[in-house]
């Protein structure tokens, strides 16, 4: 048990104005005006599903058989859910590599020494090799150095207008660093490789402050704004600022950097790293392209993901009396995919993933490490309803589902159950999926200034007909 005694503010509760009551003046209310002129708007604007076909336009950029369209070149990472035998492509575990180097060997590599790997990981994605160990500590010291706020931030920008959705005042946050930066706008390599180290050292400050004046202001409960250590590791230090005692285990740590390393990365076609090259490819300012990749990861189908997750398994465990029958499970399964349960979608949420087909590589890394922080916390049971549905749902959905590829537990089946097993609010899952993301975002934003100088503009088919414009007394 580690615990540290650095300065932190606690203020008591107070009475604060009601949400609802700052927002007077705003209009809020969807009238039936507003219902009505989206009518118009569904109506002028809804396009036959079949012209998709007709002109061979990907929807998604994906091709029917889930390959993604080849949108542009990158050496940041490979991600493998296929390989060619005999000439003919045939489904594979899946593998990902960052920078060249296999993620199994990566993380083995820093999990076997007991280092913890994320700065370690984020100068390798940075900068396309990796550090030997006098390089490896500058760099901590380098990042330890970034991480800090201009005076008074937290103050007047974290704590004046708190939100439920960390999401949002983290991207608010990031827009406003950039009135607090005299070079905002210079998109030169140091300086954008100096706003990326800022932003990443920042971002655990950023999110876990956010989520502390949220608690405070809206949820009503005690403030702690804990400073962060510069000799400890990012894990380290999100455990550190979100605690009240700011006390944490070694496996707890461990498992929780682990997450951060395997969320770092994902390839250059996922929705906000796409986001990052099409934003950036603009000419735009750091900021403004870090906010607009932090608004696509927001997303349910991106980095929310994993919040619907615990949703799902929360709803199970109160319909499901006995957690060890495979039978019962099952058939709530089932009911899922009939859209009976839950949230009516149809959905098995931590199931297949839009690349990989067998496996999840991030998922079979994290899985033995879940188990031991399971034990540890004394969630044995749960552990063994999630193996359950790990080993049941792709048989089910094979079953009930006509798919293209097979089905397997994502890097989200598991790491909503292990945020919740860390003590982390809903609110800061898909922050932790930022707070790791930002370092393949800034590999991103570096490799396209780098190699690229045309704008990002791909083209969509117009399928409206021609219209005859009439003067206004004649409509």
């Amino acid at each position: 048990m580690a615990r540290h005694n650095y300065v932190s503010v606690i203020a008591f509760v107070r009475k604060e104005p009601k949400f609802k009551d700052t927002m007077a003046g705003f209009k809020l209310k969807v009238t039936p005006e507003m219902e009505s002129l989206t009518q118009v708007c569904v109506e002028n604007s809804k396009m036959d599903p079949s012209l998709y076909g007709k002109y061979d336009v990907k929807r998604g950029l994906r091709d029917v058989n889930g390959k993604g369209v080849l949108a542009g070149l990158t050496q940041i990472s490979s991600i493998y859910s296929t390989d060619v035998v005999d000439g003919k492509t045939v489904p594979c575990e899946g593998r990902l590599y960052y920078r060249g180097y296999d993620i199994h060997e990566l993380t083995q590599g820093f999990l076997r020494e007991q280092r913890f790997g994320f700065e370690e990981v984020t100068y390798l994605l940075l900068f396309g090799k990796l550090p030997n160990e006098k390089e490896l500590a500058d760099f901590k010291v380098l990042l330890a150095g970034q991480r800090s706020l201009p005076k008074n931030f937290v103050r007047d920008v974290i704590m004046k207008a708190p939100t439920k959705d960390m999401m949002n005042t983290l991207s608010r946050s990031v827009l406003t660093l950039y009135a607090y930066d005299h070079n905002a706008d210079d998109t030169s390599l140091p300086n954008v490789l100096r706003q990326c180290l800022n932003l990443i050292s920042v971002f655990p400050m950023l999110s876990v402050y956010s989520y502390q004046a949220y608690n405070h202001y809206i949820k009503g409960k005690s403030l702690y704004i804990h400073n962060p250590d510069p000799k400890l590791s990012v894990a380290e230090n999100i455990l550190l600022m979100l605690r009240p005692d700011m006390q944490y285990t070694q496996l707890e740590a461990t498992i929780l950097d682990l997450a951060l390393v395997l969320h770092m990365e994902h390839g250059g076609g996922n929705n906000s790293t796409f986001t990052t090259h099409v934003v950036t490819s603009s000419g735009t300012d750091t900021y403004s392209a870090v906010a607009a990749a932090l608004g696509s990861l927001k997303g349910p189908k991106h980095g929310g993901a994993n919040i619907k997750v615990v949703q799902m398994f929360k709803d199970m465990k109160k319909q499901v009396k006995d957690w060890t029958d495979e039978e019962e499970v099952g058939a709530y399964l089932r009911a899922l995919l009939h859209k009976e349960a839950f949230d009516k979608k149809g959905l098995i949420y931590g199931m297949g993933h839009a690349v990989y087909s067998i496996s999840d590589p991030r998922a079979e890394i994290f899985k033995g490490f879940v188990q031991k922080l399971a034990h540890e916390k004394g969630k044995d049971k749960d552990f063994a309803l999630y193996s359950m549905v790990e080993q049941l749902a792709p048989k089910i959905i094979g079953e009930e589902r006509h798919i293209y590829k097979g089905v397997s537990a994502n890097v989200d089946f598991y790491s909503g159950f292990v945020y919740s097993m860390l003590d982390l609010p809903t609110e800061l899952f898909t922050p932790m999926f930022a707070i790791a993301r930002i370092v393949g975002w800034s590999a991103h934003r570096m490799e396209e200034l780098i190699n690229m100088d045309k704008i990002i503009r791909p083209a969509y088919k117009t399928v409206k007909e021609e219209e005859i414009y009439r003067p206004l007394e004649e409509r």
